[in-house]
């Protein structure tokens, strides 16, 4: 079957193409083909390909640079394609996260021959897997100067509405020690997973910050997401870790909040295991500002990270902005309104027209 786009098709149209065309990740290739080739015949694009990331840049010498970001890849099928309508309703996997979102910056790449400001738009691969084989994380590496602008829009589901930066997130394991011994002559040991008690009861009454950063109110969390001790059912287990994860708003360095995680669980063991920094949501910016005007409605915090993190790590401000309802990605039962795919392509023609 052919993976041609067609790029003058209607937005939902276009998303329901996308969506028929798998790409889990790491299996992208055919759908950035796909889009490479949909791009390279408009003239007013130049079109870049790095693996399976596709760039596609205006070059008209405007005041403003801003770049529009999407990833081709899905979660694993769950029995969900091919796509299908029902009642205004697209369903299919990447339905919402993102496919709707690449499908608005592809027919916005098509449609402004002459956006008011220069446009870089973004298509890549693996954000749904490991970071390190990220595709926007290697450009950010590889290729900076492709990433280059005033301001970014990255197309995550947001249901219509801005959210602003991201909250950063770590990982650590904190672990309590004890002494192995015999079950049946338990008081020759000392209980590893006992002593996590006082772990467990840290976490419980831990009152997390709700800090407001550049007008936007975040709301942290720091939870117990794992727990793992024992040696076998007849031995006092001489070792405990419990997995923290800390969701930490945007004022704060990935540093800064490993010193948080440890000041909190003083006197015991920390080990960290992977973070990634927050972003600040950058509105104050008169870009980010002219991009809250033209979409209207009243922008909200990013509470979860997304790769708007890599673009503020570049000295772009960014923020999210999609279609789809967050709350219904990776679901077997993933889908979109029509209506709302449309609506946000409008916006966005508003803006950048």
């Amino acid at each position: 079957m052919s993976t041609r786009l067609d790029l003058t098709q209607d937005v939902g149209e276009l998303t329901a193409r996308i969506v028929d065309v798998e790409s889990v990740s790491g299996g992208e290739r055919a759908l950035a083909d796909a889009v490479e080739e949909a791009l390279r015949p408009l003239p007013h694009l130049t079109v870049e390909r790095d693996g399976e990331s596709v760039v596609a840049r205006t070059g008209l010498g405007r005041a403003e640079r801003v770049v529009i970001a999407g990833h081709l890849d899905t979660v694993p099928v769950a029995g969900n394609l091919p796509s299908r309508v029902e009642d205004g309703l697209l369903y299919g996997c990447g339905t919402t996260d993102m496919k709707s979102g690449v499908a608005v910056a592809l027919k916005l790449a098509a449609a402004l021959p002459g956006p008011s400001r220069d446009v870089t738009y973004v298509f890549y691969d693996c954000e749904e897997i490991e970071a390190e084989r990220n595709g926007l994380l290697r450009l950010s590496r590889t290729r900076p100067d492709l990433l280059a602008g005033d301001f970014a829009v990255l197309m995550e589901p947001t249901d219509g509405t801005i959210e602003g930066g991201c909250q950063g997130t770590l990982r650590a394991q904190v672990v309590t020690r004890g002494k192995r011994a015999h079950s049946a002559r338990s008081w020759f040991g000392v209980n590893a997973i006992h002593a996590a008690e006082p772990v467990l009861a840290l976490l419980n009454a831990y009152r997390a910050r709700r800090p407001v950063v550049d007008g936007l109110e975040y709301h942290e969390g720091l939870n117990a997401v794992g727990i793992g001790g024992g040696v076998a059912g007849n031995v006092i287990p001489d070792e405990c870790v419990v997995t923290v994860n800390y969701r930490f708003a945007p004022d704060l360095s990935l540093e800064a909040a490993r010193e948080h995680v440890n000041e909190v669980f003083e006197g015991f063991e920390v080990r960290f295991t992977d973070g990634a920094a927050a972003a600040r949501p950058g509105l104050n910016h008169p870009v980010a500002a002219a991009f809250v005007e033209a979409v209207g409605g009243t922008p909200r915090a990013k509470l979860g990270w997304t790769d708007v993190s890599l673009f503020s790590g570049l000295g772009v401000p960014a923020v999210n902005y999609g279609p789809g309802d967050p709350n219904l990605a990776h679901q077997r039962g993933e889908y979109v309104a029509l209506e709302k795919i449309a609506d946000c392509e409008r916006r966005m023609l508003d803006w950048l027209s």
